[in-house]
């Protein structure tokens, strides 16, 4: 069994490790979920105490933020962002947790900063989430903010290959990971989720707009389904999208997805090692522990493959 540390070699830390030149401000654009906590936790232990931009309506850890200095920012005040920035001297952006909703144009006021960006907005509005994603970061970099990734503030949170639990996969368990994570590849390669489950060595379910807890949900309902009656275990597989923004969005799990995964009936959890985070690591492995339930991450050079 591999280590339970979340933590990577020093070489793979180098690779992704974010290095500050004195001076340096990093802002946190934060949104849903513990990972904005986190990245914000990163940065202050490195000397680098961050300015939190809240999102409203999607921030849902702010008693552990607002500790940091910060302001809130509504969806339709985006074209307010790059003064924002340089009013507050931010040179290097992370962008950190679920964004659920998309801003609404019609509700935006009309400013120069915002008219700059229209052209912007609109395509990636048109696109999916990380094409969406992919625009914002190159919209800010050409206005001289550096977007960089939260696995480069807290490396530590990148999972590593190998079984990380207690319980490690059974062999029908491998080929439920081979079918899940084709599966969302091919979704993934659409722009329409990160994962999927697999049951019986066949994907059941794919995740859409409801995001992995609605996925869980949606397979433990099916459960009673005939097609899955007296079926046991599965796998729930998490991966990043073919050619996929990693500076924004990498999938990631955390202890509720493991309550989840346990609620659905599913037997363990299969991440890409190097391209996934896991959040609150102690706490998730503890309590996949405590549930039976194993995690895994892949390695790139052995991803499971059909043929």
């Amino acid at each position: 069994m591999a280590t339970m540390s979340m933590t990577k070699t020093e070489t793979e830390a180098e690779a992704t490790g974010l290095v500050l030149a004195p001076g340096a401000r990093v802002g946190v654009i934060a949104g849903g979920g513990h990972l904005p906590v986190e990245v914000a936790r990163g940065l202050e232990g490195q000397c680098y105490p961050p300015f939190i931009i809240m999102v409203e309506g999607e921030v849902d850890r702010g008693s552990e933020l607002y500790r940091y200095e910060h302001e809130s920012l509504a969806l339709e005040q985006i074209g307010a962002l790059a003064s924002l920035l340089k009013r507050r001297k931010i040179t290097h952006l992370v962008l950190a947790g679920e964004i659920k909703r998309r801003p609404k144009l019609t509700d935006m006021r009309l400013s120069f900063g915002l008219l700059a960006l229209v052209p912007m907005l609109v395509m990636a509005l048109a696109r999916g989430d990380d094409g969406l994603l992919k625009i914002l970061a190159r919209g800010l970099e050409a206005r001289g903010v550096k977007i960089v990734g939260a696995h480069q503030v807290v490396p530590d949170l990148v999972a590593v290959e190998g079984v990380l639990t207690k319980a490690a996969p059974l062999k029908s368990d491998r080929r439920d990971i081979e079918a899940a994570y084709a599966a969302a590849k091919a979704i993934g390669a659409l722009d329409i989720g990160q994962a999927a489950i697999a049951i019986g060595g066949r994907a059941i379910a794919l995740e859409g707009i409801e995001g992995t807890d609605g996925l869980l949900l949606r397979t433990k309902e099916l459960r009673g389904h005939g097609r899955l009656a007296g079926r046991t275990r599965g796998v729930l597989v998490k991966c990043a999208k073919p050619g996929q923004e990693l500076r924004a969005d990498l999938p990631s799990i955390g202890p509720q997805t493991i309550e989840a995964a346990h609620a659905a009936g599913l037997a363990g959890i299969a991440v890409e090692a190097g391209r996934s985070l896991v959040l609150e690591g102690p706490e998730t492995i503890a309590r996949a522990n405590a549930l039976g339930l194993f995690v895994i991450g892949l390695s790139a050079a052995t991803e499971p493959h059909n043929g």
